[in-house]
């Protein structure tokens, strides 16, 4: 009798160890039911940190071609790294424009390279005066000029969309920088054309 109560023990001890198929199919539910609220809601921060690394990208570009221009007393430009010079998110370059042809050649200086962003982010830019292949240059002064005339003014506007999220990185005529949310701030904030 004691064997058999031993028995029926353990067969109790290894019963309460496992889970049935039933208690595996439960959690598994649950945790896809998890997983479809969280990974849409990990992506949609993945959009908005790429976005912001963009950004600050951007900006980084942008206060060096200007500091170099004012430290160097010269034009120092900043173009999309792509031959038509349009595609930004192709990644861009902060150089020096030696022959004036607003692309980078073997012989300039190149002070910044930088990689392509994110797949799915784009870029558009829409300046005062538009030029082909798109650029953005400052003069001596630390302001955005003319690449042929560093006394004309050019100024506008950088266009970052990810998904749903878009910025705007504002360049004035003094070369002053302001990011903002066209969402959350309307017509101040307008935004480049597509």
């Amino acid at each position: 009798m004691a064997s058999a109560l031993n028995r029926s023990a353990d067969w109790r001890c290894t019963r309460s160890a496992g889970r049935t198929l039933v208690e595996t199919m439960l959690v598994l539910v649950l945790l896809a039911l998890v997983l479809t609220q969280a990974v849409p809601a990990y992506q949609a921060i993945l959009q908005r940190q790429q976005l912001h690394t963009a950004v600050n990208d951007m900006l980084a570009a942008l206060r060096l071609a200007r500091t170099h221009a004012m430290a160097r007393g010269g034009a120092v430009l900043l173009v999309p790294l792509d031959a038509e010079g349009g595609a930004w998110q192709h990644g861009w370059v902060v150089f020096v424009d030696r022959n004036g042809n607003r692309r980078p050649d073997a012989d300039e200086s190149i002070l910044l390279r930088h990689a392509p962003v994110a797949g799915s982010l784009a870029i558009r830019a829409a300046f005062s005066s538009a030029a082909v292949p798109v650029y953005l240059a400052y003069n001596a002064a630390g302001r955005p000029c003319n690449a042929g005339n560093s006394l004309a003014a050019r100024w506008g506007t950088l266009t970052l969309r990810q998904g749903e999220n878009v910025r705007n990185i504002k360049i004035n005529m003094l070369g002053r920088l302001r990011v903002c949310d066209p969402v959350q701030e309307g017509a101040s904030c307008a935004s480049a054309s597509e």
